[in-house]
């Protein structure tokens, strides 16, 4: 395995005072995953060991186009600095990292791995390389999505957040930003909705009705 970083010195933590409460400028990390694409028919492997992924479209996990796509409208809301999109993968994976930049992320980083994202690269992994980018980057808030259309583990963000000791907001269907020290997170449940509220920083995993992403026009992602 081998290790692609491509970002700059982060900037420092901002705040800026505004009438009777401080607003905090936040750097969010997003994690996307580069998966076969929901529309397409999967074909398994002539051994029948895996999915077949040569010649196979893939595309961004759409739950992590949600992820990119509220990280993005912070940023649009001033709530947020910068965003940063992250991602585990092979060399192709590249590819889902220009369609972040194209829906508005800032920076990108690449982990290359030769492992498949599907099966050989375990959730626990995935966490702890999140958790190490988010500490490098000096990350106030992680958004994930809730899980992958390949393995639908749906762990990642639950195991993110206990590796960095933060609070979590799983299965978030509306995230509003308090004050800049807190976060208020409508979550999907079995009997309905819940709301909770926590402080900064901290992770939050994306469900489907979190917001409609942004199409990414080819010339950005070019």
């Amino acid at each position: 395995e081998s290790l692609a970083l491509a970002y700059s010195s982060p900037p420092r933590v901002e705040q800026k005072r505004c009438h009777t409460y401080t607003i905090t400028i936040m750097r969010i990390l997003v994690g996307v995953k580069r998966v076969v694409d929901y529309a397409v028919k999967v074909r398994v492997r002539a051994d029948k060991t895996a999915v077949e992924l040569k010649n196979t479209k893939m595309s961004m996990n759409p739950f992590c186009e949600i992820a990119v796509e509220e990280a993005v409208r912070l940023k649009e809301k001033k709530i947020a600095k910068e965003v940063v999109a992250v991602s585990v993968g092979p060399k192709e994976a590249q590819e889902t990292l220009r369609t972040a930049l194209a829906m508005g992320a800032d920076k990108a980083i690449h982990i290359i791995t030769d492992m498949r994202p599907d099966q050989e690269l375990q959730p626990l992994a995935a966490a702890k390389i999140l958790g190490e980018m988010t500490k490098k980057t000096e990350s106030d808030m992680v958004v994930v999505g809730k899980q992958s259309i390949d393995s639908d583990a749906g762990q990642v963000g639950q195991m993110l957040a206990g590796y960095l000791d933060w609070p979590q907001a799983t299965y978030a269907s509306s995230v509003e930003v308090k004050d800049g020290e807190k976060i208020e997170v409508t979550r999907e449940v079995d009997g309905g909705l819940s709301t909770i509220e926590l402080p900064l920083p901290a992770v939050v995993s994306c469900d489907l009705r979190l917001n409609e992403p942004r199409y990414a026009t080819l010339p950005n992602i070019m």
